[in-house]
């Protein structure tokens, strides 16, 4: 499978997250070709903070595989990473990340800060961005466009 058949299986998972009232990000773990953990966002759902597609994704895996390591793994997911998110792959010790749209505001792939090439951390793993990107930035702009509208007739 392409790196774009799997970024549009994230793409489906952060439709989920739209459906549920959640930012629309999706996320997939890929291990030697299986898809072997799926995640979307879900922290307003789950009361919980950390509940981000790429974490709930490397926890589906993580119990799957049956190890909270997944090296040799990649990670899809339709918005270049936070710092919490960053870290978590880390320390699954993922070796390639790809991810679509990138985050002006919190990725640290590269936008605002890259984690990734810290020479002082121990794990490098490889990242490609701007997978689909034009889509997973629509999905993005139209969720909070509609989240605006939905703000002034409230008001």
């Amino acid at each position: 499978m392409h790196d774009e058949a799997y970024m549009a299986m994230a793409m489906d998972l952060a439709r989920q997250a739209a459906d549920a009232g959640e930012v629309p990000v999706g996320a997939i773990v890929v291990c030697q070709g299986e898809v072997v953990g799926r995640g979307f966002n879900q922290p307003i759902g789950r009361h919980d903070p950390t509940a981000h597609a790429e974490v709930v994704a490397l926890r589906d895996a993580a119990a799957r595989v049956g190890n909270y390591r997944l090296p040799g793994c990649e990670l899809f997911v339709t918005l270049e990473p936070c710092m919490m998110c960053a870290g978590a792959m880390m320390h699954a010790r993922i070796g390639r990340i790809v991810y679509g749209a990138r985050d002006p505001k919190t990725g640290v792939a590269g936008s605002v800060l890259d984690l990734f090439e810290e020479t002082r951390l121990n794990h490098h793993a490889r990242i490609e961005g701007g997978v689909l990107a034009d889509e997973c930035s629509r999905m993005l702009s139209e969720f909070f466009a509609l989240r605006r509208v939905m703000a002034r007739q409230k008001a």
